[in-house]
């Protein structure tokens, strides 16, 4: 890969990972309105932009193969069950002021990743692993406390995305078409939502003004602009400098539930977040130990 090239990969991957973090101000935006009813609404403006994008960049041939294949069809569908849940709890958590919650559920996400590893693959658990995911029990007990309850959202986005991660591994679409496809699976049925509750004094039709309808059309531009960076950046960075970028998510969530919006930080759940940071630290730095030790050796071009 040449250095325009992974430049420019590098600053979409950025820039995808930024905006996905000020998402949470985006949605905050929206405070009023019911949780569920964003959601539809986001699945709507999503599908119907989707169509555009995919005429645009000439792909109906590898959705249509979607439908005619119906274990692929099956997976797609699990997955897009699994996104929405996972919409709707971080969606939820923003508009009711549990901002950090969801920064916790991004954090506690990819020691999740380990679990499905040895519990799924049965992949052998390294001691840095087992560090890293007694640091996140420990988060979550520690939390448990600060909190008087289990931290519920947080461990719904963390399991929902983890789940969902790993189901995509066995889909073989590129974002793009994927989103597609789970989105126009999940038309109806946000649709009917949408429908449904379009007829309450509350609802987004009803009161929404002009500042808050143009937030609410445009999700589906939200949703997909972010994701269509991520390709690209995929496509053309090594994993090892994309990986820890999807730190930058739920480090912006923090500092965001924790400064802009002035949610309690006691000192106690302060610790809950330091013993979740400190297992990713030992979970990044081990893999980035291996992953260097296990790279081939670059060869210098001839000149």
């Amino acid at each position: 890969m040449d250095h325009p090239q992974q430049r420019a990969g590098i600053i979409a991957g950025l820039t995808a990972y930024a905006v996905w973090g000020l998402l949470t101000i985006y949605w905050k935006q929206l405070h009023r309105f019911d949780a569920f009813e964003l959601i539809g609404w986001r699945v709507a403006s999503s599908a119907v932009l989707m169509v555009a994008v995919i005429t645009v960049v000439h792909r109906w041939a590898a959705v249509r193969a979607v439908v005619r294949d119906r274990r692929l069809l099956g997976r797609v569908a699990l997955a897009a069950v699994l996104l929405t849940v996972n919409w709707t709890c971080y969606v939820y958590a923003v508009v009711h002021d549990h901002v950090l919650e969801t920064a916790l559920g991004y954090f506690i996400a990819p020691i999740g990743t380990v679990m499905v590893g040895v519990l799924v693959l049965h992949e052998p658990l390294r001691r840095a692993q087992r560090v890293s995911l007694v640091f996140a029990v420990a988060s979550v007990v520690v939390l448990t406390i600060s909190y008087g309850r289990p931290p519920w959202l947080a461990l719904l986005i963390a399991v929902s995305w983890v789940s969902y991660g790993y189901l995509k591994k066995h889909v073989p679409l590129q974002p793009i078409e994927s989103m597609a496809a789970e989105s126009w699976l999940l038309a109806p049925f946000a649709g009917v939502l949408v429908a449904v509750t379009a007829s309450g004094s509350s609802s987004i039709p009803s009161s929404a003004d002009g500042r808050e309808l143009a937030f609410v059309l445009l999700t589906g531009v939200a949703t997909v602009v972010p994701l269509t960076l991520f390709a690209f950046a995929a496509q053309r960075v090594k994993l090892t400098i994309i990986g820890p970028m999807q730190y930058i998510v739920p480090s912006m969530n923090f500092l965001i539930g924790w400064l802009l919006y002035d949610e309690p930080l006691p000192v106690v759940r302060v610790v809950g977040f330091a013993l979740v940071w400190t297992g990713l630290a030992v979970l990044t730095a081990d893999t980035w130990h291996r992953t260097r030790r296990s790279a081939p050796v670059p060869v210098e071009p001839a000149c």
